[in-house]
């Protein structure tokens, strides 16, 4: 059993109820609160469980992580038996008799207070009449437990709905775990997402200056991806994973559920959970090489401390610098995080500190379209055909603060804060087709910048009974404000060509931008939600309804005068709702309506109502799907339309919200493990992305630009019988051809891309080691990745390579 799903189990005593008390007591008065502490002589308090049929080891595992219990045994134990599973509320010990009853195991106490399973001659229920079953729990921040073959988790974090179920969220949901991102050797979210998620796909090359999203077809920034679920807290322009537990990912608007991102991406929501320290101590260390003659070094460090391991503390440490694949590119990357936390019985802490600096030189940007009338074939991906002079030096500092306290058995109180400061410099170019045959114009620009950002939010989230309907629920209140300096400056235009790389071009004079940067913008994001999610019916039957005021105030200031030159100040309201239906074990059906939102334009000067604001536009999604878990194997279905309005100036010349893209699509996924050793993580979408009302009306029918039809990924990891401790793996990735303008005259074609990957793992001198390969593009293929407007270079070949070593 992992030890992330650790917990224990304590015999309730007067010493050990005294240390509770005084460990309890200190905690509240270093957060000010001054809560009764509840008496251990209360009832053993119920707790609800939906823990699906399967075998025994892995449904215990997951009581454990639910119920908070301290349990580890020898798996051969349970090889071979199942579990009808447990669904409804239980004391834990009437919890652990069901699971256990008829499997002729009983639980035997450690010297250190923890439990394991023996075998008994008679089958038999285990008693535990003589304990009173307590522990430490992570609440409702508690990381859910993989899916067999231990690819993907069993849940994901809901926004205000906290961690829920894979099978009780009425969302199309994915969790991608740290066993994934280290076999893959993934160095940010977007090699994560792009290599495994069919419904996401990466606009920007691993050398772009920033990470864009598409999921279901729109756009989603790199900075609005969250940290364990506040935003504005992650590097803005790429997010490593070397520091991440989780990489989730929700498919659709999400409004209600987060409020608001920054930058108001509507197609999906981005959540990573930094890593946390477990009960066994961890030292590891990691060396790699990635072509051309990238070299690093990465040390994760994790211990516990002071009484049941209350106290963690988890560092990772991360350098890398050399030449990459692509032609006369080079990259340094420095990375610090530091993870704290405080496990207690009522009260949960925890701190995440991260520092991150990126330094490339010849960064790869987009090719927008010019006067070419059609895209000529992509050059060999090595090339570096923009500004050879070009970089990008940002540095980011980010600090997530989390606290929780159960008021009650049955009532939490939480609150986080968070600050983020972004420096940024760059001199890059955009390079515009302005020829059939390759040919480039290379407009030139310097900028600085930076970002403060501050995040937050409070709370209080409970359950209670009427009858018989359980409720979930959950008040809050979140807050993004951010202040944004930026200088810039646009100088000529320099030739070029997609098939010759660039030489050395003199640079204009920037000095004109030194100094200190001004305030360029503001931007304040707030809301308070509702939320309940019902269950009745023995939870068959789980209906999830909820209410977000949202409020937009956004400022832009003269960076010459610093007087204010535009200012947007709307507030509106948007719903949740969702239902799921569980006919049978391990069969949930659900539907959702949810919206998304994102700030609404401004009339321009040219429009008979310039100036006017327009609301926050409310992108609205439903959608249906079904789950179905069986065996090892978890398989989905989701249907979708998503309709996202847009705004221009009518033949009347009034600028208004006349403007419709909408999205249908179908998304099919399976993971899991096939068979013991054979693991698969696939799927596939099909979107009908139409531009339903256009300022264009002859344009009106057709495909939104950047959006492909059909899309799939098939990943399968193989632990080889001849030789115990290798794996070897690959994927497949396919992209269809998308158009990228609006009258479909201009066409990216179809892509695949083939990755290998490879591990052993061995001990020298008792010490555990592991040795990774990594072939991404294996079959060095080159392609076009495209977006309205534009298009990206695929990454060439690359092999990594890595050797880690537990001490």
């Amino acid at each position: 059993m992992s030890a992330s799903s650790a917990f224990s189990f304590r015999f309730i005593d007067a010493p050990s109820l005294r240390r509770a008390v005084r460990r309890a007591a200190l905690a509240v008065a270093l957060v000010g609160a001054g809560q009764p502490l509840w008496a251990a002589e209360e009832p053993a308090a119920l707790r609800r469980y939906e823990i699906p049929a399967g075998p025994l080891g892995r449904t215990l595992a997951t009581y454990a992580s639910e119920a908070g219990l301290s349990l580890s045994f020898d798996p051969a134990l349970t090889d071979g038996l199942a579990s009808a599973g447990l669904n409804g509320r239980y004391a834990a010990d009437e919890g652990l008799r069901r699971l256990l009853a008829g499997s002729g195991l009983q639980l035997q106490a450690r010297p250190d207070g923890s439990y394991t399973l023996v075998r008994v001659a008679a089958r038999g229920d285990v008693e535990l009449s003589a304990l009173e079953v307590t522990g430490q729990s992570d609440g409702a921040q508690a990381l859910p437990e993989p899916l067999a073959g231990g690819q993907v988790a069993r849940g994901s974090r809901l926004g205000v709905l906290g961690n829920l179920d894979v099978m009780d969220a009425p969302f199309s949901v994915t969790s991608y775990t740290a066993q994934t991102l280290e076999q893959q050797q993934a160095r940010s979210v977007a090699d994560v997402l792009v290599a495994n998620d069919p419904s996401v796909r990466i606009v920007g090359g691993r050398g772009d200056i920033v990470d864009t999203y598409a999921i279901r077809g729109f756009p989603v920034s790199n900075a609005d991806v969250a940290m364990d679920g506040l935003y504005g807290m992650l590097p803005y322009w790429r997010v490593p994973t070397e520091f991440a537990e989780r990489v989730e990912v929700l498919k659709g608007p999400s409004a209600l559920l987060s409020g608001m991102a920054p930058e108001g991406s509507i197609g999906g929501a981005i959540n990573v959970v930094p890593k946390r320290a477990a009960d066994e101590p961890l030292t590891r260390v990691s060396v790699d090489w990635t072509e051309k003659s990238q070299l690093g070094t990465h040390l994760d460090v994790g211990r516990r401390f002071g009484e049941d391991k209350a106290f963690g503390a988890r560092f990772n440490g991360v350098y890398r610098t050399g030449d990459t694949a692509v032609d006369h590119q080079s990259r340094e990357f420095p990375l610090m995080a530091l993870a704290l936390d405080f496990r207690g019985e009522r009260l949960r802490l925890s701190a995440d500190a991260l520092y991150q600096k990126e330094s490339f030189e010849g960064v790869v940007r987009p090719v927008l379209l010019g006067s070419a009338t059609h895209l000529p074939h992509a050059p060999d991906s090595r090339t570096r055909f923009g500004l050879r002079d070009s970089y990008l030096d940002q540095e980011d500092y980010g600090l997530v603060t989390r606290a929780e306290y159960d008021l009650t058995p049955d009532i939490t109180a939480f609150a986080a804060l968070g600050g983020r400061q972004s420096n940024f410099e760059t001199i890059a170019s955009n390079s515009f087709l302005i020829g059939n045959d390759g040919a480039l114009s290379n407009l030139m620009a310097r900028q600085r910048g930076d970002r403060r950002t501050y995040s937050g939010e409070a709370g209080l989230r409970g359950r209670f009974d009427t009858g018989a309907l359980h409720h979930d629920w959950t008040l809050s209140s979140n807050r993004v404000f951010e202040r944004l300096g930026l200088v810039y400056l646009f100088t000529g235009a320099e030739s070029g060509n997609l098939y010759e790389s660039s030489g050395h071009t003199p640079l204009p004079d920037y000095s004109s931008l030194d100094g200190s940067i001004p305030r360029t913008a503001e931007t304040d994001l707030g809301g308070v939600a509702l939320s309940d999610r019902i269950s009745l019916l023995d939870d068959r039957l789980q209906l999830t309804g909820g209410l977000r005021r949202q409020w937009v105030s956004a400022k832009s200031y003269s960076a010459s005068s610093g007087e204010r030159t535009s200012s947007y100040d709307e507030q509106v309201w948007t719903p949740l709702l969702g239902v799921l239906v569980r006919p049978v074990d391990g069969l949930s059906l659900y539907a959702n309506y949810i919206q998304g939102l994102s700030k609404g334009d401004t009339a321009p000067t040219t429009a008979q109502n310039a100036g006017e604001m327009m609301a926050p536009y409310k992108t609205k999604q439903y959608e249906l799907g079904a789950k179905y878990e069986l065996g090892g194997l978890l398989a989905t279905v989701a249907l979708f339309q998503i309709e996202k309005p847009s705004a221009f100036t009518d033949a009347g010349n009034v600028y208004r919200v006349s403007g419709e893209q909408r999205n249908r699509g179908i998304e099919l996924g399976v993971s899991g493990e096939l068979t013991e050793g054979l693991r698969l993580l696939a799927g596939a979408s099909y979107i009908r992305p139409e531009l339903v009302k256009a300022a264009d009306r002859t344009t009106e029918g057709n495909d939104a630009p950047g959006v492909a039809r059909r899309q799939a990924n098939l990943g399968l990891d193989w632990d080889a019988a001849f030789l115990p401790g290798l794996t070897l793996g690959g994927r497949v990735i396919h992209t269809g051809e998308a158009y990228l303008d609006p009258a479909n005259r201009i066409e990216a074609p179809a892509w695949n891309r083939l990755d290998l990957t490879g591990s052993y793992a061995f001990k020298v001198a008792g010490k555990p080691l592991v040795a990774r390969a990594n072939l991404e593009n294996a079959l060095g293929k080159d392609y076009w990745s495209a977006t309205s407007g534009y298009v990206t270079l695929s990454q060439p070949r690359t092999l990594t390579l890595s050797l880690s070593a537990d001490f």
